[in-house]
Parts: structure tokens; sequence; C-alpha cells
């Protein structure tokens, strides 16, 4: 047993009366708020309908909708916007993505990871590996260093940088590269 002023304490009691002064013997440190960046909400399985005077114009699916303070959102998972004609009776074009960030004060979509579109009536397919789709002035386009492939029914096209309309029923390859047809494109895999 030790001796401490007087009283006898065995030496367990010792070290609980000093183990309190030795905890504050340190300072005590603030710490700064984290500021949290990450989603508000998420929505699983979302289907969008956007539609004008009654008439469906596009269909937006996707298994995970994450919304951010800024009204940002990112569909982390996948994404699939399909595009109605006019009347909004048929389809006229699908665009699909493995990720999307609509930024929501340019309404400017931004698809990445095999992007794939199609226009139906031309059985036409564009694919790339990041798309920006522009909603306000209803047009699709890459940048110029983008490898696109757009393949017809009969031929093959191959270059760099697209610009079209959202059906696809216009556009425009900016460096193209090389025209094949079909066959020629499956024989030398392109």
């Amino acid at each position: 047993m030790g001796f401490l002023g007087g009283w006898c304490l065995p030496a367990a009691g010792l070290m609980l009366v000093m183990l309190p002064l030795v905890g504050c013997s340190e300072k005590n440190v603030e710490i700064a708020p984290v500021a949290y960046k990450g989603p508000l909400a998420e929505t699983t399985n979302v289907e969008t309908l956007v539609s004008d005077s009654a008439r469906l114009q596009l269909r937006l699916t996707a298994p995970l909708e994450q919304q951010f303070e800024n009204g940002d959102v990112v569909y982390p998972k996948s994404v699939k916007a399909i595009f109605y004609d006019k009347p909004g009776k048929a389809v006229a074009s699908t665009l699909e993505a493995n990720y999307a960030k609509v930024e929501k004060s340019t309404q400017l979509y931004t698809m990445r990871g095999k992007v794939r579109m199609v226009s139906v009536p031309e059985q036409q397919t564009v694919t790339s590996e990041e798309v920006f789709y522009d909603k306000l002035k209803h047009r699709i386009y890459t940048d110029t260093a983008m490898f696109v492939r757009v393949q017809s029914p009969t031929q093959v096209l191959l270059g760099y940088g697209l610009v079209a309309n959202e059906d696809l029923s216009w556009y425009k390859v900016k460096r193209p590269t090389g025209t094949f047809t079909l066959e020629e494109a499956k024989a030398q895999g392109k």
C-alpha cells in the first residue's frame, strides 16, 4: 500500500486518483465543422415524364437519382432518356449512358460511359464515351476530341466530335476519319 498525505491508499486507488489528472493535462482541440456535400435525397427506380401542352416529350428512367442542395441531379448507376415525336405518340430516339449529371442552372445533361443514342425512324445508332445534351436548345453534342461511331443499316461512319438534334434526324460528325460499309466495318472490327 502507498502512503499519500497521511492517507493510506492501495496502489490501485492511487492510480485512480492520478488518472483524472493525466487526462486534464491535454489541451482541448476545437474541430471545425465539415460541410456535407453529398446528396440531400436519393430516389430509386425513377421514372420522370416531361410534357408540353399535354404532349409527351421525354421519358427518363434510372435505377438511382441523387438530388443535391444546388438543384443538380446525378444518375450514378445509369440513365435512359426516350424522346417522343411532336404529337407525343411514337418514340423518335433514345439516349442511354452509365452515368449522367444534370446541372439545374443550365439544364445541361452530361452523360458518360458507353453512351448510346438511337434514332428509331432512321435506324441509326451513335456511340461515344461522353455526350452533352442541352435541353433548352434541344441539341446533343460531344467535345471535338471525343470519338464517335455512327451506324446506319448499311454503313458505319467514324470520327471525332458530334453535333445533332435530340431526335437524331440531323447530325454532323466534325472530324470524320472513315466511312465503311457495314460488312467492311464488321470485317475490320470497327
